[in-house]
């Protein structure tokens, strides 16, 4: 009895391993053919985490270096199917990873509910989503067209992602968000910032988003010299570009004051974090000229909350089915 017991257990076991085993996407871990994008950017590796999650490996020409990007497959999802999907491409902000959206909210979960795909791509530890000015001669990097360029077509031509598309982003990828939407009108259906840079010249925001680079990078590769290479610094803030955001839904969400609000701890916390004021203070000023040029936005500006996950994920939650609608994604059962 206690062998037959065993040989029944173990077969169990057997057969549960083997069922998740074959639950993966068709062809992953086998060869797989990969098309590259139109400037020889390409897919060089691939690892399913489970039968939803991959996280792939992109060699970029506009970055010359090769940078992780996470997806999340809806259910349904096969690389060889004859529809493709609406998408969300999810940014992370400086000092932060392409992990995380999935580490530190539950986008996952709440993907899983929806016909989308989520792609979380890498965006440099301050890359700022810019191809970088370089003194005049730019050159790389170039983190917009890796973004916006090299990644749609590789995620397009080889994971069926779809032309539908919204894009999310905190702090500073927030501001990438909205830049990328305004930059490139008609890419982005919805555009999602959550404690975003949004007025990049505004009095002040200069100094301090260069202070931030200098941690790592020579900062005025990034955008130029302000009041030098001005042209360039105003080709790249969403408050400039205002009017190319009509026809993109936008939710704009952020704090006032920097104190804590209702969802953050309550230790191990500065008083007041000053970047919170900061990007309360750009956010406000985008929102006042989208509404002068009649162009509709969504914003919640509270006074209230940290510069930090603990305030951005029941925001994620508000703007998301924003995002869905905007997409016509569908509600799976």
């Amino acid at each position: 009895m206690v062998a037959g017991g065993f040989t029944r257990g173990f077969t169990g076991v057997l057969l549960t391993v083997v069922a998740s085993v074959c639950v993966l996407p068709e062809t992953a871990g086998a060869a797989v053919k990969r098309v590259a994008a139109d400037d020889g950017a390409k897919i060089t590796g691939e690892h399913w985490i489970d039968a939803r999650t991959v996280d792939l490996t992109v060699s970029s020409p506009a970055l010359g270096a090769s940078v992780p990007v996470r997806v999340l497959v809806p259910r349904g999802w096969s690389r060889s199917a004859r529809k493709s999907w609406p998408v969300v491409y999810a940014y992370h902000g400086g000092r932060d990873t392409y992990v995380s959206w999935t580490r530190s909210t539950d986008i996952a979960k709440v993907a899983a509910s929806w016909d989308v795909m989520v792609v979380m791509p890498d965006t440099g530890w301050a890359g700022w989503f810019t191809d970088w000015w370089n003194g005049g001669k730019r050159g790389k990097p170039k983190w917009e067209t890796f973004h916006t360029s090299e990644l749609l077509q590789l995620m397009q031509r080889n994971y069926r992602a779809g032309t539908r598309r919204a894009t999310m982003g905190v702090s500073s990828s927030g501001y990438g968000a909205v830049k990328y939407a305004a930059r490139h009108p008609g890419m982005f259906k919805y555009a999602v910032s959550l404690s975003g840079v949004l007025h990049l010249t505004q009095t002040g925001v200069p100094a301090l988003v260069m202070f931030e680079a200098s941690e790592k990078y020579d900062p005025f590769r990034i955008w130029g010299i302000p009041g030098i290479d001005d042209k360039n610094w105003k080709a790249n803030d969403p408050y400039v570009l205002a009017a190319k955001l009509k026809g993109t839904g936008l939710y704009l969400a952020s704090g006032l004051t920097g104190l804590p609000g209702p969802n953050d701890p309550t230790g191990g916390k500065e008083p007041v974090e000053l970047q919170e004021v900061v990007c309360g203070a750009t956010t406000v000023s985008l929102v006042n000229r989208l509404r002068k040029l009649h162009i509709p936005v969504t914003a919640h500006i509270y006074q209230k909350g940290y510069h930090d996950w603990s305030t951005w994920q029941p925001e994620m939650h508000t703007a998301w089915p924003l995002m869905m609608k905007a997409l016509t994604a569908k509600k799976l059962g």
